[in-house]
């Protein structure tokens, strides 16, 4: 694993960290504050995060990174799998010399926080899922021909926004396999477990309505799941419930992310 280092100020820190067959684009705002990793979107970008770091501000320090062939200089790979996404928070941190650490993820990055979270237990200070890791069982055939169509009708366009850091740089084919093994994760008989093992404060922050690619209440099922999850696991609570859908949440309700952040570190004594 290597470094290429910039360093923007006395204490932020951007360069690329290499991991397997690829690097990652990292930015890291140093300085003693309490160590948050934030985990993006299927297919978002670190600058997603901005409005949440800046409610934090400088008590935490930040640390946020594009993911396999996402944002302008993170590099290709041959793995796109989830199980790569969560090796590359392992990656991330040891790049930058931190052991524990709040996850923070949305969408496809609560998923991950959530795994991660569960399996580190004495390395993580707790997590924040920001709609997402819901147990359901969504994916079926006929969902998993609807990603696909999805997918393949962007398609074409995709490659025009790709310089722009606004799209990965993954063909059609491969980002309907990615949210198609999202599906696989999300399955109660999976990620049900997963939830239960978790020991740590862990904190929902739900959105409302629908999503890219949703439709009607589907979403709204979706989250319903939680109403076991919390029942079975009193490390885990719903925060909030704002009124923002899942595309805007980051933007829109950024201060309702900071202060389940902030309940998660006052649970687990860390301030």
């Amino acid at each position: 694993m290597r470094n290429t280092v910039k360093n923007t100020s006395d204490s932020i820190w951007t360069g690329m960290v290499t991991v397997e067959d690829t690097a990652l684009a990292v930015t890291d705002t140093g300085g003693p504050g309490i160590p948050v990793i934030y985990l993006n979107g299927q297919f978002a970008t670190q600058g997603y995060w901005r409005k949440v770091v800046e409610d934090l501000g400088p008590g935490f320090r930040h640390i946020t990174f594009d993911e396999r062939a996402r944002g302008k200089k993170s590099k290709d790979s041959a793995d796109y799998s989830f199980e790569a996404c969560v090796r590359d928070v392992d990656a991330v941190l040891a790049a930058r010399g931190v052991d524990r650490v709040l996850v923070v993820g949305w969408s496809y990055g609560a998923f991950v926080a959530a795994y991660w979270a569960s399996r580190n237990p004495d390395r993580a200070i707790g997590a924040v899922l920001v709609d997402g890791a819901q147990p359901n069982d969504w994916l079926d055939d006929a969902m998993e021909q609807r990603i696909r169509k999805l997918f393949k009708r962007i398609g074409w366009f995709a490659p025009l926004l790709r310089p722009t850091g606004l799209v990965p740089r993954l063909n059609a084919e491969q980002m309907a396999e990615c949210n198609i093994e999202l599906g696989r994760v999300a399955r109660e008989r999976t990620l049900g477990p997963v939830l239960d093992a978790i020991t740590v404060p862990t904190r929902y922050v739900l959105a409302s309505g629908a999503s890219f690619g949703s439709k009607g209440e589907e979403q709204e099922l979706i989250r319903a799941s939680l109403d076991g999850v919390t029942a079975r696991n009193s490390n885990i609570e719903i925060s909030a419930k704002v009124a923002s859908n899942h595309d805007a949440i980051l933007k829109k309700d950024f201060h309702a992310v900071g202060d389940a952040a902030r309940e998660v570190v006052a649970a687990a004594g860390a301030a």
